[in-house]
């Protein structure tokens, strides 16, 4: 394959799913606040994402969600949080798209 046709079937092209947690370690303030002020920057970006009881699922390309997660890390380096750890889990496929929808559909109950 050439250079463009790779780029054209690239796994960047797909939909991804990521699952980050932001676990603040830190004594200037509740760690939840730091916590909400990540979610706001993730609200702000425009990505679709889905706020669990222990992590948020990002869902778009491989690129935007790189984005986000960089802009997480960031806005917590320029507002001064002293240390954290962001676990991130990602999920992709080679050839198609990976949605949350898929995996939770059939549990949902309303």
């Amino acid at each position: 394959m050439r250079t463009t046709e790779l780029i054209e079937h690239s796994m960047h092209n797909n939909i991804i799913n990521a699952s980050i947690q932001l676990l603040p370690i830190v004594n200037d303030k509740h760690p939840y606040m730091w916590v909400d002020e990540a979610i706001e920057v993730v609200n702000r970006s425009g990505i679709k994402y889905q706020v669990g009881p222990f992590s948020t699922v990002l869902e778009g390309s491989y690129h935007e969600v790189l984005s986000v997660m960089n802009a997480i890390n960031e806005y917590l380096y320029q507002q001064n949080c002293s240390e954290w750890i962001l676990n991130v889990q990602l999920q992709i496929r080679s050839m198609d798209d990976v949605t949350v929808s898929e995996k939770i559909e059939k549990y949902k109950t309303e």
